[in-house]
Order: C-alpha cells, then sequence, then structure tokens
C-alpha cells in the first residue's frame, strides 16, 4: 500500500458560486481522497486532502480548471501532516 500524504491547496480565480466546491468533493470522492474544500473570504478556495500522492496530483490537475464555469488563475499547495479526515466535506 502507498503512503498516504496530506496536500493543502489553495485555488485562486473565478472559484466561487460556480460549483468548484461541489465539484472538487465529487472528484475527490472519486479518487478515494479524504479531506475539506471551503471558500475562503478572499474569494479563492482551499482544500485539504489526503491520500496516495499519485491521486491527489490527480485532484491537482483537475484543480487547475476545476468546474465548467471556473477561471482558475493560479494554483500552490504546500504538503502538511496527515490528520487523518473520516470522508470529504465541504465547509
Amino acid at each position: 500500500m502507498k503512503d498516504k500524504v496530506r496536500f493543502a491547496i489553495r485555488v485562486d480565480g473565478k472559484v466561487q458560486g460556480v460549483w468548484f466546491r461541489q465539484t472538487t468533493k465529487d472528484k475527490a470522492e472519486e479518487l478515494g481522497l479524504t479531506g475539506t474544500v471551503e471558500n475562503l473570504e478572499d474569494g479563492s478556495v482551499y482544500i485539504e486532502a489526503e491520500g496516495s500522492e499519485d491521486d491527489l496530483g490527480k485532484l491537482l490537475m483537475f484543480c487547475t480548471t476545476g468546474s465548467q464555469n471556473a477561471e482558475v488563475k493560479g494554483v500552490t499547495l504546500v504538503k502538511v501532516p496527515i490528520i487523518g479526515y473520516q470522508g470529504f466535506s465541504i465547509k
């Protein structure tokens, strides 16, 4: 079994009000990831996701385009310590 890792991902651009959080949750669940996704006050979206690096890489690729009406301007990520999420939720 591959080691589990956790990424903190920030997505900037037109990413609120375009179903970005829901489609991120759907993609994360499809990949078997756990974590959270939430809107930030500055208009960006913040994601914490845990799983294999391969599957997290697939989520990261999704984040570069996002939902159908999103206009992603930038994606940043930081590898952070595992905290053991159960499921994937929208905050």
